[in-house]
């Protein structure tokens, strides 16, 4: 009995050993590291920095210091994991856009250490900055996630084709550059176009008559008291547009639209069809000023509200 105690004794001092020399198993040298996640630890931020900013700008460019991307432990705990990355998406709203998109870039890029790792934070990433349903959505958060991917050395190309073709799409009438022409039909059959209206504001709405949230749009809008306002004073041009084919769908709607705003279809369907904008969520409002420069996009009718009202305050 005592013989076979110490066999066993022996055998267990040879498997650590074995586990730790050089000449180990493949199965020791790549045995998972142990799960001992449990919470986040964030940044310690230096006490000299005492302004929102400074402290705001370092948390969000050491945010993930105390993270090892190549420890896919961090998968299994998204009461852990994604909620960091919740917590992360709302910082990046309080440092200026450019520190924001360079954070973010160089957190997916930390994440090329291990697929499955990267996987996992590029579909937080749609999750919360791209899915047309989350509250987070934002666009010029996401292009760097979409240029990380374009680079990054784990994918094959052919899992590049999605990123690129939203890479492209987001590209097209982004805050700060023109945003695209298009003619649009009255019921009338009188034709304009985007380009046209010279009002000093330009609310473009994009959406499709019966729907349930185009419906609660329509009525944000009808009641906001500075749209009304601006309306009424010939500033703001309220220009509705139907991309789809169901016009006599289209047309039992039109009594629930202003008589102030234009409301009309695309007839040749070049918005869906050239993709001139992006239409993965519906309804879609875009605030553009007189020359056309883009505003505000794919933005809530409170977010057009507020900022009507303060520029109207300045």
């Amino acid at each position: 009995m005592k013989t076979n105690i110490n066999i066993l004794f022996t055998l267990c001092i040879l498997l650590l050993c074995a586990c730790k020399s050089g000449n180990a198993s493949n199965q020791c040298e790549n045995e998972a590291p142990r799960d001992t996640i449990t919470t986040f630890t964030l940044p310690a931020i230096p006490q000299m920095m005492t302004a929102p900013e400074q402290r705001a700008e370092f948390l969000v460019k050491h945010y993930w210091d105390h993270v090892n991307f190549a420890d896919t432990n961090y998968i299994h705990h998204p009461e852990v994991t994604e909620q960091a990355w919740a917590d992360y998406c709302d910082i990046l709203n309080h440092v200026p856009l450019e520190t924001a998109q360079e954070a973010m870039r160089k957190t997916i890029e930390q994440t090329n250490v291990d697929k499955k790792v990267f996987t996992y934070i590029t579909d937080l990433a749609d999750k919360y900055l791209y899915d047309p349903n989350s509250p987070m959505r934002n666009e010029e958060f996401y292009i760097p996630v979409l240029d990380a991917m374009l680079t990054s050395p784990l994918l094959e190309e052919i899992e590049k084709v999605r990123p690129k073709a939203r890479r492209e799409l987001a590209q097209k009438n982004r805050i700060g550059t023109k945003a695209l022409n298009f003619n649009y039909t009255l019921a009338s059959g009188a034709q304009g176009s985007l380009y046209q209206q010279q009002t000093d504001y330009i609310l473009l709405f994009i959406n499709n008559p019966g729907c349930h949230a185009c419906t609660e749009t329509i009525d944000a809008l009808k009641n906001a008291p500075i749209i009304n306002q601006l309306l009424e004073q010939k500033k703001l041009t309220v220009l509705s547009v139907y991309p789809d084919e169901e016009l006599d769908e289209w047309r039992k709607h039109l009594n629930e639209f202003p008589k102030e705003w234009i409301n009309g279809y695309d007839k040749k369907f070049a918005i869906k069809e050239q993709q001139l904008y992006d239409l993965k969520a519906i309804p879609t409002l875009y605030l553009l000023n007189k020359e056309k420069t883009v505003l505000l996009k794919d933005a809530p009718a409170q977010a057009i509200e507020e900022y009507l009202l303060m520029k109207s305050e300045q």
